[in-house]
This record gives C-alpha cells, structure tokens and sequence, in this order.
C-alpha cells in the first residue's frame, strides 16, 4: 500500500504532520472535525506537504522525523523541490 506523509498548515500558522494511504479523505476528516485532536481549538487551513512512497513503517518513521524538526526546518522542507504537492487532489487546497 502508497503510504503518504504529508503537512498541513493550521490557522494558527502551526504545522502538523501525520500519514495517510488517502490524503483528501484525511484532509477532509481534520476538516469535520473527526480527524486529530491537534485541531481541537485550531483549524486545517491548506496541505503544504506531501511525500509518497512509503510503506506504513517508513511514512510512520518519517512523520517522526519530521516532527522532531525546527519550525524553520519544517518550513524549508516545504519549499524543497522533493514536495509532491502536485499530486494533491483535488479539494486539499494545496499551497
């Protein structure tokens, strides 16, 4: 299975990151409400990120990974050539 990691920039210009087989259906579950607890109190705004390819044990190493990152690292991650967010689907308000 096509294991993704992707970001999503919040509305209170926080990121988080997390993985998925399915990024629109996941986008539009933190949307209503019914995807992390990160959103309680802050809502997705865009994906800004996403990186296929994975198996379930890499895309959960990378999300880790990623996660440990500075803020500014995260944000130059977004901007390197390697960001897939050409592949977004339709509706996941790529940036």
């Amino acid at each position: 299975m096509n294991w993704q990691v992707y970001m999503i920039l919040c509305s209170d210009d926080s990121l988080y990151t997390g993985i998925t087989t399915d990024v629109a259906r996941r986008f539009a579950q933190h949307l209503s409400g019914r995807g992390a607890r990160y959103f309680r109190g802050r809502s997705p705004c865009r994906l800004v990120y996403l990186e296929p390819g994975h198996d379930r044990r890499s895309a959960s190493r990378r999300e880790a990974q990623i996660k440990r990152l500075s803020p500014e690292d995260k944000r130059r991650l977004i901007a390197a050539p390697g960001n897939r967010l050409g592949d977004t689907p339709q509706g996941a308000g790529p940036a």
